[in-house]
C-alpha cells in the first residue's frame, strides 16, 4: 500500500515511532529536490532509520518512476514524504498517482492562518489543497495515526 504525507520537517519522532509501524512501511521516499543532492543531511537522517526500512532520498520529478520500480514484492509497503504541498502537487501533476494525502505539518508563519492544529496555510498550501481536493484525493489532516481523522472540505 502507498501512503503519502506532507510534513515539513520530514523525518523526525512522529515518522519514526508511529507512521513507520502504523503503515507498514519497508520503503521510506523523501521526495525533496534539495535534500536529494545532499549527502551529509540524508546520512544525518537516515541515521533514524529502523534497520528493515529502506530509505530513498530522490527528487519530485523521480518519485512515479521510483515508486513504481518498487510497488511488487517486500517494498511494496511505501510512505512517501514531501516537505510542502506545493511539491506533492507538481509530482501528481507529473503523474504521481495517489488517493490519499495526509497533511501532517505545515508550520505557522506571517500571513498563513490555522486550520487545525498543526496545519498553518498560506494563500498558496490552500489552493494546493483546493487543487487536491477538486481531484477526488482524499485529505486527512492528523499528526499521529492514533489522532481522529480531520478532514476539510475545500472547493
Amino acid at each position: 500500500m502507498l501512503w503519502v504525507r506532507i510534513d515539513n520537517r520530514l523525518i523526525h519522532g512522529q515518522i519514526i515511532e508511529t507512521w513507520l509501524p502504523y503503515t507498514g512501511a519497508a520503503l521510506l521516499i523523501i521526495a525533496n529536490d534539495e535534500l536529494a543532492t545532499d549527502a551529509l543531511r540524508q546520512e544525518i537522517m537516515s541515521l533514524a532509520i529502523p534497520n528493515d526500512v529502506k530509505v530513498v532520498f530522490t527528487k519530485i520529478n523521480a518519485v512515479t518512476d521510483l515508486v513504481a520500480r518498487f510497488s511488487t514484492g517486500d517494498r511494496s509497503n511505501a510512505l512517501v514524504l514531501f516537505s510542502s504541498c506545493p511539491d506533492a502537487r507538481r509530482a501528481y501533476e507529473q503523474g504521481f498517482a495517489f488517493e490519499g494525502l495526509n497533511i501532517g505539518n505545515l508550520h505557522y508563519s506571517p500571513g498563513k492562518r490555522h486550520i487545525c492544529a498543526h496545519v498553518a496555510l498560506g494563500d498558496e498550501d490552500q489552493s494546493c489543497i483546493e487543487f487536491f481536493s477538486r481531484k477526488g484525493v482524499k485529505l486527512d489532516f492528523r499528526c499521529v495515526p492514533n489522532d481522529s481523522v480531520q478532514v476539510r472540505i475545500f472547493s
